[in-house]
């Protein structure tokens, strides 16, 4: 199914995404989650059964190694993040985590992660499930209920990663093919995976591995107003960093949304310049929305006003491109 169908079945019905390929960890023990809480920006500690929360794993020097999603569950917490990222995040596991205090293991083989998004998914899901379609809508983003499936438990997921109405379903490895072939069969149908690149550009969520890495601080990635940093919590690595730019300065770049002014669609990598030729940022990402047409993540100097116009840069091409947002000052 081309991105302009996929987009349009969003307002009617809903889309199918296998995410297994995410590294999945579960913890356990009374220790995990203060262990986790010393470890990662969000307040862990204040999590309890059926919550969740977007957080991210950092070095020393406040970089990003990994952003994870937590969820708070009966027998401790399942931290997941994407598969990029997975290798820093087990590094940093294994160097800090006791497994006598918290017990932990990978899960990603003996689990699943698929997810459905659009206007029918609650619905799928419900009657998929068993489980109650309009409270499914009434979650906190990260929250989660667990139903039952082909006699194992599932957990149900609200995430708001693409912007849209979406769920997470994590179920056991065993009953993936019938869950899948149950999914497709209830009709959600599978778009061309550009989509997912355009639902994810439009809500401005960073990819680690894409528009962030190891390079880069949290805030430069906007993390912050993501909600994945408590500034009121205890210690954890990289924190000193992180609370220096947020109560004495400010980073030097952002990741802006970025929308394409010439039909031409420039490719990650490319320069962003001002009129006089002077380096003010990169694209990380771009895609082609059948909303908005060219549209892009890019990481910007911050001192460039939003609502500006720059060009794009690359070997064999240049085009034009406007920062999202208001300039300062603006009137309706």
């Amino acid at each position: 199914m081309s991105v302009a169908d996929g987009y349009q079945a969003l307002n009617r019905g809903s889309l199918f995404l296998d995410r297994s390929d995410r590294l999945r960890m579960r913890f356990t023990g009374p220790k995990s989650a203060e262990l986790i809480n010393g470890m990662v920006t969000s307040d862990v500690a204040s999590l309890t059964p059926g919550r969740g929360q977007y957080s991210a794993a950092l070095t020393a020097k406040g970089k990003i190694v990994a952003d994870l999603r937590i969820f708070s569950v009966a027998d401790g917490l399942l931290v997941d993040t994407n598969a990029p990222a997975s290798r820093g995040w087990r590094e940093i596991v294994t160097k800090y985590v006791n497994p006598r205090l918290a017990p932990y293991s990978d899960v990603t083989a003996q689990t699943t992660d698929f997810t459905i998004a659009g206007a029918g998914a609650a619905t799928l899901l419900a009657s998929l499930l068993g489980v109650d379609g309009n409270s499914l809508k009434l979650l906190d983003p990260f929250a989660h209920v667990t139903a039952r499936y082909d006699g194992s438990d599932a957990a149900v997921i609200r995430t708001p990663e693409f912007g849209v109405e979406c769920y997470d379903l994590i179920a056991t490895s065993e009953s993936a093919p019938l869950l899948r072939s149950a999914i497709l069969s209830a009709g959600a149908i599978q778009p061309d995976a550009e989509l997912w690149t355009v639902l994810r550009i439009e809500s401005g969520r960073p990819e680690w591995g894409v528009d962030m890495d190891e390079t880069t601080l949290p805030q430069e990635a906007l993390l912050d107003a993501l909600g994945a940093i408590s500034f009121t919590k205890g210690c954890y690595i990289g924190q000193e960093v992180v609370a220096r730019i947020h109560f004495r300065g400010h980073v030097n770049r952002l990741l802006r949304k970025i929308r394409f002014v010439t039909p031409l669609l420039p490719p990650r990598g490319a320069t962003i310049v001002d009129d006089g030729g002077l380096v003010v940022g990169e694209l990380k990402s771009t895609a082609l929305s059948p909303r908005s047409g060219g549209i892009g993540l890019g990481m910007v100097r911050r001192e460039v006003e939003p609502g500006s116009t720059l060009h794009a840069r690359w070997d064999g091409g240049e085009a034009s491109v406007q920062i999202e947002g208001e300039k300062k000052g603006a009137t309706a």
